[in-house]
């Protein structure tokens, strides 16, 4: 590569982060705003909290579901169009939702946001791995993983402003501008698709199952038809989950042109980087019920409980920027171990209830700073590094359901170990489980070059 080329790659590259960046911030940031804007969206429709939680439920489904077909439709079309489609139904649904007449209207308008969100960080981070030089790539997948530390520490507050100031249509209306903004740069700055061989047809059958498996992976982990009917279905639908995943891989063998390429599995680093990024997700999701414990085992009132979480999201900011800077000297594995170490004590110490609000305090810091090495850009930059360019954003998307699938079954293992044994001692048992969970993920961590894996063999006949 000449000189003038390498100089145009870094203007160009320099021109794109802030388009990338606010983009992936706006989604990010609207998965935090959601908490504060659920008690206002229950009491302007009159409707329940089971009712009220599809608000978020639906959205998780369908950004997951998205990030497959966004993800395939990138590495096929070009991540120019699919990047601003993304934003463009993103904004589409936030205006629906600013102008809905009723609460099923919301729902309906908030899988629609879900559906562009799905699209905006895979893309996002395969046109980082397109673009910028390996030297700089990563603090740049530093910087899109710290957007979600910002977005967990500016939602809440900025949401909680706009309801004292304006109403809750204003937390989805402040998106409308954000994203003409990123929608005007993104069509100036990302490059144009390249002219591209004629590809198969889209993978039909392997699309409807991959919607339908983690439909039922989705529901059965949140079980949401449980909230809305007398039935317990959640263990039929998890079943139905395996049985679906059988039946995809069946298909995937067959495809011409997958939407999961199996090839991505076959390749040992790959394949278990995707199974730390369900570890990582895990770790995530485990955050949730921290302000419970500080709630019920140290007093702390509801309406401060936030505020004692700030140490772990400081210090997740500050992991996510700093790994990015060390990420090429120190590579992804030594911090991929040091991440799960640091959750592995993190979270240890958090389950010790009986000491006092100091050490849960002290705890979160580690707990911080491991999610910010292990969510930043570590496992991005593996995939980056290990997929084929042609599926360079599919195998960022992978990355991100992988990390979806861990937080969601976090947030139902710990609710299910907390609710059976009770108090303070059941968040103590499940946070005890989370810790030996890490555990398992470091010593995975340290075999990220070495070994196969069971999942490998079974993709490899």
């Amino acid at each position: 590569m000449t000189a003038t080329t390498m100089a145009e790659r870094e203007t160009a590259a320099r021109r794109i982060m802030p388009v990338l960046f606010v983009g992936v911030f706006m989604a990010a940031l609207d998965t935090a705003v959601i908490g504060p804007a659920i008690p206002a969206l229950r009491v302007a429709f009159g409707v329940d909290n089971r009712a009220a939680g599809l608000v978020m439920s639906v959205f998780i489904l369908c950004s997951l579901c998205s990030t497959v077909i966004m993800a395939n439709l990138s590495d096929r079309l070009g991540r120019r169009p699919v990047y601003l489609a993304s934003v463009a139904l993103f904004a589409l649904g936030s205006a629906l939702i600013a102008v809905s007449p009723g609460f099923w209207f919301v729902v309906a308008s908030r899988a629609l946001q879900g559906i562009g969100a799905g699209g905006i960080t895979p893309t996002a981070s395969a046109v980082i791995g397109d673009l910028f030089a390996p030297a700089q790539r990563g603090k740049a997948l530093g910087l899109i993983g710290a957007t979600y530390g910002m977005a967990f520490v500016l939602g809440p507050p900025l949401a909680s402003l706009l309801l004292v100031a304006l109403n809750w249509r204003w937390i989805f209306l402040v998106n409308l501008p954000v994203a003409a903004i990123v929608l005007y740069l993104g069509a100036r700055a990302l490059p144009r698709p390249t002219a591209r061989a004629a590809s198969a047809p889209l993978d039909a059958s392997g699309t409807l199952t991959t919607f339908a498996l983690l439909a039922c992976f989705v529901l059965g982990v949140t079980r949401i038809l449980d909230a809305l009917t007398a039935l317990q279905l959640w263990p039929w639908l998890l079943v139905g989950s395996a049985v679906l995943l059988v039946q995809l891989v069946g298909i995937e063998r067959r495809a011409a042109q997958p939407i999961i390429p199996l090839s991505l599995f076959r390749n040992r680093r790959l394949a278990l980087t995707y199974f730390l990024a369900i570890g990582g997700g895990f770790a995530m999701g485990s955050v949730v019920f921290l302000a419970s414990i500080a709630t019920l085992g140290y007093g702390v009132t509801p309406e401060h409980a936030g505020f004692v979480l700030l140490p772990l999201v400081i210090a997740s900011m500050f992991g996510s920027m700093v790994s990015g800077r060390f990420l090429n000297r120190l590579g992804p594995r030594t911090l991929l171990l040091l991440g799960f170490a640091l959750l592995a004590a993190g979270y240890a110490l958090t389950a010790r209830i009986d000491v006092g609000l100091w050490l849960f305090l002290v705890a979160s810091v580690p707990v911080g700073l491991g999610l910010g090495i292990t969510v930043g850009g570590a496992m991005r930059s593996i995939a980056i590094e290990e997929a084929p360019l042609e599926l360079r954003t599919t195998a960022q998307g992978l990355v991100n359901i992988a990390n979806a699938i861990g937080t969601l079954s976090s947030t139902a293992a710990i609710s299910a170990v907390a609710d059976l044994a009770g108090g303070t001692s059941g968040f103590s048992l499940a946070y005890d489980g989370v810790a030996l969970a890490m555990v398992v993920m470091l010593i995975a961590a340290s075999r990220i070059g070495l070994a196969s894996t069971p999942l490998v063999k079974a993709l490899n006949p």
